[in-house]
């Protein structure tokens, strides 16, 4: 990448070792270093050396340097002048000397070498030093025009050279290189060079059996083992051209040689090998059906392998009824319904449940195949009943009842927190070091975190995504499900200095060019996505949470020690559900977190204010028993019933005035002046709202002091500071004098009775009168 540096690159890196180290402690981004850095000149590897320096009259001579940077015989004859006067320097030798340039001496006869001979036996100087060390202690040595045939030259370490191979084998390598490099793959020199030795005994790759041509035999260079692998791959699939053998008429599909496009790139182009083989299946109309229609529809590989495993799961089905599926004429109602209940009790591979979206579809993956066959006249013998029909609907997931459950807890996260630097450690992601990927899935799980977006709204922010508002910030992300762009939400100071560290960071970076806008690039040019894929950062994520030693959760064992927190519940998406649970738990308003989550329907929001009965009835019965009156006096109701039905929750408390009651809290006769009312029946569950009440009974009482309001109008709002204040007051030290696992008690009880008014109520009503229409034209 370095533009003065003649060293060539053969690992991950754009860079060699020593522009590395000099690179790193720079201040400079990749571009400006690669453009401006000259590296000190170090010893020449491979390549030419350079010609002698002597030069007579215009003419310079043509041999190899030697020393000194002349040919070995003006090396001798400097040597011998030298001897007269040891302080004698080169330069005064060329200066004075009357020896003339001299014609270069015969090539090496090693293919492809284009040094000099320099020794009486006929090779140069570095062939010379193979052929002594392979032939050491062995006389005589043996034929060197027969040993020269099958040597490699020497050349530059970014070179290499086919010359050992065969004429036929010669051609087959190079066809195969180009294959590799028409697919985008990377061509290591030193690889090849190791390939190129390990099969230059073989004639021809195309009529070598797989013993003869496997590279695992050869040695354990994992580049080099591809490189064969490869080669070979590209010669049979040419040969079988050749004899007219289409790869798509097998039975077993080879992707990249039947040219299945890869859903994981840009431009469909696949760089693994992958295989499909259509006789998995134990039903021979089944096997034909799904081989018919691969070649027919050429869907991409995420829906052939979505398709193949959806026929599979019904094979499976089929093979467990009576006839085992064979005939398709015999097929009834009651198979399709067979196949249809394997879907529904389908598991993941560890036995892990999937969801009920997922069985859907691969069901209807597998009614996909089966119609085209009928479209296409591949099953007239099959039954007409069997077909789907209502009953095999595979209904969508319940709603969680208790939505809390998707949430990762807050004591997780922050286990979560103290691990953080060991995220994406060992994760390889294209050219980019170490410690750069590390900051990058660290600065995206901050995002993740304390801002609820969606995966995928996390990895594809554009570089601009931070807007400074006064003295905080605002987010600008895309709401890729809603499809609404532009969207702003306030975060935290902590949060932007996340993403202005890593945007300082990644400026410095070389990014593939289509990632250039985006905060979190994509691992390659060619990557489906111009940005990081939310699944390479669900990996990350996941291969770091496996890492962390110790997760405990909220639940106690039996002896009082926590137990273990199931990791699988750490997913990208489930912090998005704990932002949402954690506004939802503080009681903020319905209508806020709406606009915060950006839910085009509240009833989307409202699932986590959902508090099922049993935890309601569980918190009301743990609450009840710390109601308090006006004066901070306890006043315990005496059942839940009569909590729940004998009062009726107004802003501030409970009110247990009969006519308000009525009306569901909305006739309050003194105005919601509740502090002053003897119905009134606080309990801890309505601190945050008592508290955010006397912040505003506070700044009214500077508002109407400003307006030279009367004495009575300030007075009254003194007095309802001072009785709210009363009661936090006593509220709190009733909490004091409790043990600590009952104050943990009436907190969670706290939040699901918060969550429970909040879905309920919609949002905390105004103390405002309603005028019906009737009274307003009387």
């Amino acid at each position: 990448m370095t533009a003065s540096c003649p060293s060539a690159v053969t690992g991950r890196t754009t860079m060699c070792r020593t522009c590395e180290k000099s690179w790193t402690p720079s201040a400079l981004t990749r571009e400006e270093f690669a453009a401006t850095f000259t590296p000190a000149p170090e010893r020449r590897l491979g390549g030419l050396p350079e010609r002698c320096r002597l030069t007579r009259e215009g003419l310079r001579c043509r041999r190899e340097t030697y020393c000194w940077g002349l040919c070995q015989a003006h090396a001798t004859a400097c040597t011998m002048w030298k001897r007269a006067d040891p302080a004698r320097t080169v330069e005064q030798w060329l200066a004075t000397t009357k020896a003339q340039p001299r014609e270069p001496l015969p090539q090496c006869p090693v293919l492809g070498c284009l040094r000099e001979q320099a020794d009486p036996v006929g090779l140069c100087g570095l062939h010379r030093t193979r052929w002594k060390t392979e032939h050491s202690g062995k006389k005589p040595f043996g034929d060197i025009g027969a040993w020269a045939a099958k040597q490699a030259p020497y050349v530059a370490m970014n070179a290499f050279s086919l010359a050992p191979l065969g004429d036929v084998l010669r051609l087959e390598f190079l066809y195969g290189l180009q294959q590799r490099d028409d697919r985008g793959g990377k061509i290591d020199p030193q690889a090849v060079r190791w390939a190129v030795k390990h099969l230059q005994d073989l004639p021809s790759l195309a009529l070598a059996d797989a013993v003869h041509k496997d590279p695992v035999r050869m040695g354990a260079n994992s580049n080099g083992v591809a490189i064969i692998r490869e080669v070979a791959w590209a010669v049979d699939v040419a040969f079988e051209g050749f004899r007219g053998i289409d790869p798509a008429d097998k039975r077993t599909w080879d992707l990249v040689a039947v040219g299945v496009p890869s859903s994981a790139s840009r431009n469909g182009r696949r760089r693994q090998a992958g295989k499909i083989d259509f006789n998995d299946f134990a039903q021979p109309w089944l096997r034909e059906l799904t081989w018919e229609w691969a070649r027919a529809m050429r869907p991409s590989s995420s829906d052939l392998g979505r398709n193949m495993r959806a026929c599979k799961i019904a094979s499976q089905a089929l093979s467990q009824r009576r006839g085992g599926g064979m005939d398709p004429a015999a097929l009834q109602f009651a198979d399709m319904t067979a196949v249809a209940e394997a879907f529904r009790r389908l598991l993941k591979q560890d036995g892990t449940d999937i969801s009920n979206k997922h069985r859907r579809d691969l069901l209807a993956s597998f009614n996909d195949v089966l119609d085209f066959g009928r479209r296409a006249g591949l099953l007239d013998r099959m039954s007409g009943s069997f077909t789907r029909h209502s009953c095999h609907r595979i209904i969508a997931d319940e709603a969680n009842e208790d939505e809390i459950g998707k949430a990762i807890p807050e004591s997780v996260i922050r286990q979560l927190d103290t691990h953080v630097d060991q995220l994406g450690a060992g994760f390889v992601y294209g050219l980019m070091r170490s410690q750069d990927v590390e900051a990058m899935f660290q600065a995206a799980y901050g995002i993740l975190r304390d801002t609820g977006r969606r995966p995928l709204e996390v990895s594809s922010l554009r570089v601009d995504c931070l807007e400074a508002e006064g003295d905080g910030y605002s987010l600008v992300w895309n709401n890729r499900k809603g499809r609404r762009n532009r969207r702003r939400l306030p975060i935290p100071t902590d949060t932007a200095q996340y993403i202005l560290e890593w945007r300082e960071r990644r400026m410095r970076l070389s990014v593939p060019p289509r990632s250039k806008d985006y905060l979190f690039p994509a691992i390659t040019n060619d990557s489906a996505d111009p940005h990081l894929s939310s699944g390479n950062l669900g990996r990350a994520i996941r291969a770091w949470v496996d890492s962390i030693p110790v997760l405990h959760s909220e639940i106690l064992s039996g002896n009082g020690t926590p137990l273990p927190f199931s990791r699988p519940l750490i997913y990208p998406y489930a912090f998005r559900h704990s932002y949402a649970q954690r506004h939802a738990d503080a009681g903020i308003d319905l209508d806020v977190l709406r606009q915060l989550m950006d839910h085009k329907s509240v009833q989307t929001t409202m699932g986590y204010y959902k508090v099922s009965l049993k935890r309601k009835r569980a918190a009301v019965n743990t609450m009840r028993l710390h109601v308090i009156d006006r004066h901070g006096d306890p006043a315990p109701m005496p059942s839940s019933t009569a909590y729940e039905a004998r009062s009726v929750a107004v802003p501030f408390g409970n009110c247990k005035e009969p006519s308000n009651i009525k009306a569901g809290g909305k006739a309050c006769a003194i105005r919601f002046q509740c502090a002053g009312c003897g119905f009134y029946r606080p309990d801890p569950s309505f601190m945050p709202a008592v508290e955010d009440h006397i912040r505003s009974l506070k700044a009214d009482r500077e508002a109407a002091r400003a307006m030279d309001a009367a004495d009575f109008v300030v007075r009254n709002l003194d007095e309802q500071v001072d009785a709210f204040k009363d009661v936090v007051d006593r509220m709190r030290k009733r909490m004091d004098s409790l043990s600590p696992e009952e104050r943990a008690e009436i907190e969670e009880a706290s939040k699901a009775l918060r969550k429970s008014r909040a879905a309920e109520a919609g949002r905390v009503l105004l103390p405002l009168t309603v005028i019906k229409r009737e009274e307003a034209d009387a």
